[in-house]
């Protein structure tokens, strides 16, 4: 994938809802220091569960890991609490945002400083916020209630920033928003990668616009990865441009379905 330091390694992981439920099926899966890594696939296929057995979120819906491994930086997480991960610089931005509806978007933002103790820094880093996100500085006493979408997703990614993470989990980021504020929701994440050496790895329907940033993808399926490559190999790839990125014609089916498919050994497990 690429000769960078490994930062984020999952290895063959199974994750069971309610110990009945198997919805992720084997799923192995790298992210390089400083990359930007994509999980594409629709609904159901298991990206958000991903992120959340990374972040250790399952527990509130019932759900384990049963087998498989997650290491961060060489180290296992998968009995590492939430809060730990945080303190290790692993935080989720959650699918919908959920910003406190009646809290201003600076209180909003200041929330993700609860781990922190130095007032300095937190004044500091509230600031390199408002750097990358003007328009929640003109907002900063508006209730999150009465802002945009796309101001509640700036927010829910600045409210991660003040945690002061090296690596972020991106679920959905551009749902329910205009195209005009995804694009501009993407190119700061670049800008965060590029300038403050964030990690990303995100969760994403809008196969093309992932593809577009990152540098390397995975595809998912009904709890297994598909697929995988870097992210302009994957745009030019004839079976993603039909099935995913909306390019072909005929009737649309399964990805595994179709004939020039190569399947490895590991996504037959």
């Amino acid at each position: 994938m690429s000769d960078k330091k490994i930062v984020l390694n999952v290895n063959g992981i199974e994750v069971i809802y309610n110990h009945v439920i198997l919805v992720l099926k084997g799923v192995s899966l790298q992210v390089p220091e400083q990359g930007i890594v994509a999980i594409l696939g629709g609904n159901g296929a298991g990206k958000t569960t991903t992120l959340r057995a990374i972040s250790n979120l399952l527990k509130g819906e019932r759900g384990d890991v049963t087998k498989g491994s997650i290491e961060l930086r060489g180290e296992r997480i998968e009995n590492l609490t939430p809060a730990d991960l945080v303190n290790r610089g692993v935080v989720q931005v959650m699918e919908g945002r959920h910003c406190f509806a009646h809290l201003t978007i600076e209180e909003n933002l200041m929330t993700g400083s609860y781990t922190r103790k130095d007032k300095g820094e937190i004044a500091a880093n509230l600031e390199k916020v408002y750097t990358y996100f003007p328009r929640l500085k003109t907002r900063r006493t508006s209730q999150a209630a009465y802002t945009s979408g796309g101001e509640q997703q700036m927010c829910a990614i600045g409210r991660a920033l003040m945690t002061n993470p090296s690596v972020m989990l991106l679920d959905e980021p551009s749902m329910g928003l205009a195209p005009q504020i995804v694009e501009e929701v993407f190119n700061i994440v670049k800008d965060l990668n590029e300038k403050e050496k964030v990690t990303f790895l995100i969760a994403e329907q809008n196969t093309n616009m992932a593809l577009k940033y990152s540098d390397y993808g995975y595809i998912m399926e009904s709890g297994r990865i598909v697929m995988d490559g870097l992210a302009e190999d994957l745009r030019t790839n004839e079976d993603v441009k039909e099935f995913y990125l909306g390019m072909g014609g005929g009737e649309r089916k399964s990805f595994k379905d179709v004939k020039s498919y190569k399947r490895r050994k590991r996504w037959l497990a």
